[in-house]
């Protein structure tokens, strides 16, 4: 009789034949997802603390102004 070792080793194999064709395209895909996860726990590690807002300097445009200000004509 076959253990539970073997069954799951003969499963694995019979699911390797039937879905050959899409096994590559399923390991590129998993790649691709490991690649994005490990930059994206990078990005936390190294990025900003979350806490500190991010100041971001700017002007007020209103639509009756012929042009805004601080702009330049070349």
């Amino acid at each position: 009789m076959f253990g539970l070792s073997e069954l799951a080793i003969i499963l694995l194999v019979v699911i390797a034949v039937l879905c050959a064709k899409k096994l590559p395209e399923l390991t590129r895909s998993a790649g691709k997802s490991a690649r994005i996860l490990k930059a994206e726990a990078r990005a936390m590690k190294d990025g900003d603390d979350p806490g500190v807002p991010r100041v971001i300097q700017g002007e007020t445009v209103h639509p009756d102004d012929p042009k805004p200000q601080g702009t330049q004509q070349h």
